[in-house]
């Protein structure tokens, strides 16, 4: 299984939630096992920079590469992309090694 987690930024005068409200019709692309976008609560003592979180659950990269290309995706991104200042990535597999790649 991976995780699929992305961070957004929005640009000044962007409302968070326009950028997730953008995100929420990622949910009608079939595949993902778990989705969620919600808006960062902002509680870190040290950098509270990103607005909104795509989190997703696929059961393999197969899957998540045929989310990445659906139409909904490509309709989302021409919504979004004006939207956000940044945006960061990652997809890690579950279950990944803990405490410096080590298992616990």
């Amino acid at each position: 299984m991976l995780r699929h987690i992305v961070f957004f930024s929005a640009k000044p005068g962007v409302a968070p939630e326009e950028i997730r409200d953008g995100l929420l019709q990622l949910a009608a692309i079939p595949g993902a096992t778990s989705f969620e976008v919600v808006l960062n609560t902002k509680q870190d003592l040290f950098a509270n920079e990103v607005d909104v979180v795509v989190y997703a659950e696929f059961p393999d990269a197969e899957t998540l590469a045929a989310y990445k290309a659906h139409p909904v995706y490509a309709e989302c991104v021409q919504v979004v992309k004006p939207l956000r200042e940044l945006r960061f990535s990652v997809d890690i597999p579950a279950g990944s090694s803990r405490g410096g790649g080590k298992e616990n």
